[in-house]
């Protein structure tokens, strides 16, 4: 709990980092689309930024993604050993986010690579693993 100018204790934010869920095995982001505009978001937002009120439906995105950027921290940074590669994806029929990306000593994705969602890493941060996840269909399998 966080303490008030007044020395009252007030409740901790709600984490802001995007919901992640596990259906048939693929993981996916819980997020939002307007129904007005199409615009797609990580959260399911009260109203969207084309003016809509309540027109935004809560739906998932992913498995897969592309990203858009990424980089590597060479420092230290709490909580965290590097190095440390994040990017930006742009879910496929959805929105932009910020992962954490699973290297297993390789390179960082470039633009353009294709990402897969994965688990929230013990920190609560979306990671997201190189290489797409295969679509499968409502039995389990393989779309492709």
């Amino acid at each position: 709990m966080a303490s008030s100018k007044t020395g009252k204790r007030s409740p901790a934010p709600a984490d802001p980092r995007p919901e992640i869920r596990e259906e048939n095995g693929r993981h996916l982001l819980v997020g939002g689309r307007c129904g007005h505009c199409g615009l797609a978001s990580a959260y399911v937002p009260p109203i969207c930024p084309c003016g809509q009120v309540g027109g935004v439906e809560p739906c998932t995105f992913g498995p897969s993604g592309t990203v858009f950027s990424s980089t590597v921290l060479e420092i230290p940074v709490p909580g965290r050993t590097p190095p440390v590669c994040l990017a930006y994806v742009d879910l496929d029929e959805g929105p932009r986010i910020l992962a954490h990306v699973e290297l297993d000593s390789g390179p960082p994705p470039e633009p353009g690579a294709r990402v897969s969602l994965n688990v929230k890493n013990d920190l609560g941060d979306l990671v997201v693993s190189i290489g797409s996840t295969p679509v499968l269909d409502n039995h389990g399998a393989h779309n492709d």
